[in-house]
């Protein structure tokens, strides 16, 4: 056997160094030619196939259904099962190693991973690989530096400071300790006093303005450098007892990092922004914090987060950082009665990279707007622009009259867009249909959904022309000959049309027949699992399909984005691993299928 076998592919690459010792003495190597068929229907195979070189199509009849290329493996299920399910030939010379059915069997039953990768559903397969990132995540946050987390900024008192005037600090500007300055011995030193330590003041029995601070303050600091790593400062914290740690390099203090700030860093970058955000007095300060989600993105999606947990803590953040934005810009009275809503993806909770703006405002019915209501609407367009969101190209913003009115003219719009069908008054209607409010009254959106859904109708014709849009990129036949061109290179997979636009509108398309209010994918499948109108498996399918794509999409545009090239949505098939082929594949394969469900259901093959 050859050292040359890639313990790096998938799904070798979960294997220890003894089952590796265990598949390098118990491998060969198979030549096959053009054409030559490896497998065929109810053969039992005898070894695990992994592809060196060439491609190798799975057939069902005449249905090509898979093909495989290097560092692919087949038939792990067949292998299991007994016999192979479908014809497995030779598209070209192939050069595949033979692994022997014992060991395989043997790797199966010692180390699950492998065993889920191998031949398990989609959804085992995401399981497997979840606990194996869960395992790095932790270690991986644990190696940030402290430089990353929220400092907040010394707040220095001298040590004659009286605690009553110390107590009304902590009170006025909302912090928890300070550092002292004692110069009344030889050498000057730096303590701490915080606000857990006012018990002993009380306690101590002298008049709380007569109490110097200097007398309870704590000299023996614990510090650490900004370049620290997170792991050290949380290691100190616990073996010191201590909820907070100086920041400092010499004698330059950065800040004080507390306990509070390291947890919430390892289970939530999010945490960080949104004290950024919520702190901020100005529009330049707001548009200082809206400039670390793009990095919180690229930490979580490194660190093994789930790609829609980062939708939800994108959502989160995109909506307080619109929400304070708004806050600053609107008077308080338009803010009272008005509901700024935030519409597609964002609204859906599934944008993941700064993309156009999609917003809209409601106006309470009885409320008469200032007269610069376009000059203020002009303004927060303008800001979000400046904050890394460009105007949208189909100028869905608030801007834009079009997308903003009272209750009664929104009830008028979306009516128009049910009962004249017209593509782009179904494209409007689909943009509104995932309206999320952001902040303001929230109930004007509700009343403009309730009317919405008194309209909606039960009409076969119109919500078979909403649900058309399915087939808005094409029907996608040629996706399975495209993604494994493995030789060609430039192939480019569209991820939003291959794949999450045919998922979200059909989901949407089914919420909108079932009357279902939910705006994010994967609630709307939820609720259609709860209503029986959508197996479980399928919901399951389908929530893992999603997120597939949307992962590779997130992954690929981060590294554009890092290139300094424009985030493109594109894959480049030539460059993905084999286990993103697979699951590729796999997700691939249930859009094709869902789709088909989809056609039958809205009889969209009769239009």
């Amino acid at each position: 056997m050859p050292n040359a076998f890639n313990f790096s592919a998938s799904p070798f690459d979960s294997l220890s160094k003894a089952e590796q010792n265990e598949v390098r003495d118990n491998v060969d190597i198979a030549y096959f030619r053009r054409g030559e068929v490896i497998l065929d229907v109810g053969d039992k195979p005898r070894h695990l196939y992994v592809i060196i070189k060439g491609r190798v199509v799975q057939l069902d009849g005449e249905d090509m259904l898979h093909v495989y290329g290097p560092d692919d493996t087949f038939d792990g299920r067949g292998l299991v099962a007994g016999k192979a399910s479908h014809r497995f030939q030779a598209q070209e010379e192939v050069v595949a190693y033979e692994l022997a059915e014992e060991t395989v069997l043997s790797l199966i039953a010692s180390n699950a991973t492998f065993s889920a990768l191998l031949f398990s559903k989609l959804g085992d397969k995401l399981t497997a690989l979840s606990q194996r990132q869960d395992q790095q995540e932790m270690q991986s946050l644990t190696l940030s530096r402290l430089e990353e987390a929220l400092l907040h900024a010394p707040h220095y008192v001298d040590a004659d400071t009286d605690i009553a005037a110390i107590a009304r600090m902590f009170d006025k500007e909302r912090i928890s300790h300070v550092l002292v300055r004692d110069t009344s011995g030889t050498l000057p030193r730096l303590g701490i006093f915080s606000s857990t330590a006012l018990p002993k003041a009380i306690i101590d029995g002298r008049p709380l303005d007569d109490l110097p601070v200097g007398d309870l303050a704590t000299y023996n600091l614990i510090t650490l450098p900004p370049n620290a790593l997170m792991g050290d400062a949380l290691a100190k914290m616990l073996r010191h007892r201590i909820h907070r740690i100086v920041v400092a390099e010499g004698d330059t203090v950065h800040g004080v990092v507390e306990s509070l700030d390291v947890f919430s860093f390892l289970s939530n970058h999010s945490h960080l922004i949104l004290t950024r955000i919520d702190q901020a007095d100005s529009l330049e300060a707001l548009e200082g914090a809206a400039g670390q989600t793009t990095r919180m993105v690229q930490q979580l999606y490194r660190s093994g987060t789930n790609v829609g947990l980062i939708g939800d803590l994108v959502q989160e953040v995109n909506a307080r950082l619109f929400e304070r934005t708004w806050e600053m810009i609107a008077p308080p009275e338009l803010v009272k009665n008005s509901c700024l809503i935030v519409m597609g993806s964002e609204g859906r909770g599934e944008q993941l990279l700064k993309t156009d703006q999609d917003n809209g405002l409601i106006l309470r019915d009885d409320y008469t707007p200032p007269a610069n209501l376009q000059e203020i609407c002009d303004r927060f367009s303008a800001e979000l622009e400046r904050f890394g969101y460009p105007e949208c190209a189909g100028k869905i913003m608030l801007n834009n009259p079009d997308w903003r009115g009272t209750v009664s003219e929104w009830s008028e719009r979306t009516r128009t867009w049910m009962i004249q069908g017209s593509p782009e008054n179904l494209m409007n209607l689909a943009i509104f249909l995932d309206a999320h409010a952001v902040t303001g009254d929230e109930r004007l959106l509700d009343r403009v959904r309730d009317r919405l859904w008194e309209l909606a109708t039960d009409n076969e014709a119109t919500l078979s022309r909403f649900a058309s849009a399915i087939d808005a990129f094409g029907s996608g036949s040629n996706w399975l000959s495209r993604v494994f061109a493995l030789g060609d290179s430039g192939e480019l997979l569209h991820m939003k049309k291959l794949g999450i636009f045919p998922i979200v509108h059909g989901i949407r398309s089914l919420a909108l027949a079932n009357r279902i209010k939910a705006t994010g994918t994967v609630e709307r499948i939820h609720a259609l699992v709860q209503m029986g109108k959508l197996k479980q498996s399928w919901g399951d399918n389908l929530i893992n399909s999603l997120h597939i794509f949307m992962g590779m999409r997130l992954k690929v545009g981060l590294q554009e984005l890092e290139a300094g090239k424009p985030v493109s949505g594109h894959v480049d098939v030539s460059e993905i691993s084999s286990l993103e082929r697979d699951l590729l594949k796999d997700s691939l394969g249930i859009v094709k299928r869902f789709k088909a469900t989809l056609h039958q259901r809205f009889r969209l093959d009769v239009m």
